[in-house]
């Protein structure tokens, strides 16, 4: 009797004692994610979450007080009487027409440079790294860099170009060059970053696809066309996603580049918002311009993810 007490005791034991190992086991994810989503918690829901009671204060750095004002910064956006509501949309107007005249480019570019550096070539290891060394850079260096190449007076593209006997191009001074330059420097910049997500989506589809299509006689366009884009649609809808995303929030190329130039013409919604912000001290309009930002991205992104849908089906 004693030997199988001994023996009950000892299974309880085990039981307790692999019911704490099975509870500690269904913990470790979250002990894993803990560092993380704490730092996703004090500097993304909290600054978030912080910016929408901003926007709903009139919040100026130079007054003592912060009175509670409601949706009145929003109202103003859509006042045409209102200060804020010109400069904004007018922002905004810069965004859209830089958004649309880059994603294209963006999409289609290193769609191409990611089916040609698929292929096996010597050297394709060095030409990989190549378009993808600009994207290391910092937008700082960028701007800084192309700022003296396109300059109207001593800048290096001009000289260059004035070899062939062609006028002298106001790139940063004039439109529509003024975008022109923008976007090319963005695409040449960004580029590789979209090429290398591409040549990984190209690597997950199988060759025995390739293999078949040839096998039914189809010819290399036959085979883009009915294997490789249907093969690359979830990366496809990422990246114009993201291409979307970080173009609508174009700063740094605008600011360091152009100067908002020629006039205000290239003067992008966030260059708008942070100046609203940081020069003029209005921290709630500013806030309340970069939520319905926000909730403009949002619409677009749900129009991307709605339009592929509707392409897959």
């Amino acid at each position: 009797m004693a030997v199988q007490a001994s023996a009950g005791t000892l299974r309880k034991q085990r039981a307790r004692a692999s019911a704490g190992v099975r509870g500690y086991g269904r913990a470790t994810p979250y002990l894993f994610l803990a560092p993380y989503l704490l730092l996703f918690l004090v500097f993304v829901i909290g600054p978030a979450l912080f910016g929408i009671w901003m926007s709903l204060h009139d919040w100026d750095f130079q007054l003592p007080g912060k009175p509670f004002v409601g949706l009145q910064n929003y109202k103003d956006l859509f006042d045409p009487l209102s200060a804020t509501a010109e400069p904004f949309w007018h922002g905004m107007r810069a965004t859209g027409i830089f958004t649309l005249a880059s994603v294209p480019f963006l999409v289609a570019i290193p769609l191409a440079l990611a089916v040609l550096l698929n292929r096996k070539f010597p050297g394709r290891t060095f030409f990989r790294a190549v378009y993808f060394a600009p994207y290391v850079l910092g937008v700082a260096v960028i701007g800084l860099m192309f700022r003296y190449i396109l300059d109207t007076t001593f800048g290096i593209l001009n000289a260059f170009l004035g070899l062939f006997g062609i006028p002298e191009i106001g790139w940063t001074t004039e439109q529509p060059w003024a975008f022109v330059a923008l976007v090319a420097v963005t695409v040449w910049w960004t580029a590789g970053f979209n090429a290398i997500i591409y040549l990984a989506g190209l690597q997950d589809i199988p060759a025995e696809q390739y293999e078949a299509a040839e096998l039914d006689g189809a010819n290399t366009w036959q085979q883009f066309r009915n294997v490789t884009l249907p093969g690359l649609r979830p990366v496809t809808v990422f990246i114009v996603t993201i291409t979307l995303l970080a173009s609508a929030n174009m700063f740094g190329q605008a600011l360091l580049i152009t100067q908002g130039g020629p006039g205000d013409t290239t003067r992008t919604a966030l260059m708008v918002i942070t100046d609203t912000g940081f020069s003029q001290f209005r921290m709630g309009q500013a806030a309340a311009m970069s939520y319905l930002l926000a909730i403009f991205l949002s619409i677009v992104a749900l129009i991307t993810f709605a339009l592929m849908r509707e392409r897959k089906s």
